[in-house]
This record gives C-alpha cells, sequence and structure tokens, in this order.
C-alpha cells in the first residue's frame, strides 16, 4: 500500500506539473505527457491490486 501512495503522489505532481507547463507555454505535449503519465499510473495501480487480490485468494 505504501508503493501505492508514493506513485499516487508523483503522479498528481507529475500531472500537476505538465497541466501547469502546459497553461504556462500552452504546448500540448505537456498535455500528452499528462495523460501518458495518467495512463501509466492506473494501469500499474491495477496490476498492483490485482496481485494483492491473487494474493488473498492464495492465502484462502
Amino acid at each position: 500500500m505504501l508503493l501505492l501512495r508514493i506513485v499516487g503522489i508523483l503522479t498528481a505532481i507529475t500531472i500537476g506539473s505538465g497541466i501547469l507547463a502546459w497553461l504556462i507555454t500552452r504546448d500540448r505535449r505537456y498535455l500528452v505527457l499528462s495523460g501518458r503519465v495518467a495512463v501509466g499510473a492506473l494501469i500499474f495501480s491495477l496490476a498492483v491490486l490485482v496481485l494483492m487480490a491473487a494474493e488473498r485468494l492464495i492465502i484462502l
């Protein structure tokens, strides 16, 4: 769970920085970067949650 919190905090910082950079420069690549980071973090989080659920099922 600690790993998910760290990833969540770093993701929020990265997405926020990308949106702020887009607001300042109006360069679309910062929004694309923020979107890719969000998708990557979502996939990572889902993978960790699936592994945690599998661990619970194995223990039972």
